[in-house]
């Protein structure tokens, strides 16, 4: 999100398709219970991404455990975890330096950009409540140029689905406001990364089709886990 100002939705600091991966059962299973796979020929899998906002009918199942907070300071825990999941991916793949193709060089520098303001912006919200940033292992992938782009495209619409899945549990309007304004630029990115990765299919621009999917936060911590990404 860029060029967002905390006192434009009054946060003061009161709050937190196919992945090309490696090998592994596990991540392509993670990729189906994404709703990600489409037609689309996979090969192993990886990732994930996430969020929340609004629309009515989100029941109270689909929020994140009581592990990352009560109500709505939960909701951005959980979101800023997975912003942090995003940043680290991205920041590894730009420390590697292996992007040669340019339109995607320049994919990875802006969704970098994005993702650090992401992160600064939940963080500053969450003040002292602030969830701190997992490690991560990546395995590899980063390094890969077919496999990051893959990868990434998994992350961003999956991302996408996560935030749609908190629809209706965000209680504070300015903190609905400043995620949907978070799931709109994950949206674009999304659009950016399934053009470069295949612009003739439409699986890979818009899997879901002309309507996005709903991930209940539990459906995204268990794709979390199976990519095996969180190291500590």
């Amino acid at each position: 999100m860029n060029n967002i100002n905390l006192e434009d939705f009054d946060v003061d600091g009161a709050i937190g398709e196919q992945a090309y991966a490696v090998e592994g059962d596990t991540r392509l299973s993670f990729l189906k219970k994404a709703g990600l796979t489409g037609g689309a020929a996979l090969s192993g899998g990886a990732i994930l991404s996430a969020l929340t906002p609004g629309i009515a009918g989100a029941a109270s199942s689909t929020r994140p455990p009581a592990k990352f907070g009560k109500g709505d300071i939960g909701i951005l825990n959980y979101a800023l975890t997975l912003e942090y999941l995003e940043r680290a991916f991205y920041q590894e793949a730009a420390d590697k330096g292996q992007i040669s193709d340019p339109a995607t060089a320049e994919f990875l520098k802006l969704v970098l950009r994005d993702e650090k303001a992401h992160v600064a912006f939940l963080k500053k919200a969450l003040g002292s409540k602030a969830v701190k940033s997992p490690k991560f292992d990546f395995q590899g992938i980063p390094g890969d140029e077919a496999k990051f782009k893959k990868t990434a495209a998994v992350l961003e619409n999956t991302g996408v689905r996560a935030y749609f899945g908190q629809a209706g549990n965000i209680a504070k309007p300015a903190y609905l406001k400043a995620a949907a304004s978070i799931l709109t630029i994950e949206a674009r990115h999304a659009g950016i990364i399934g053009f470069l990765n295949n612009s003739a299919s439409s699986t890979s621009s818009t899997p879901s089709g002309p309507f996005d999917k709903q991930l209940s936060a539990a459906a995204v911590l268990k794709a979390v886990t199976a990519t095996k990404f969180i190291t500590g």
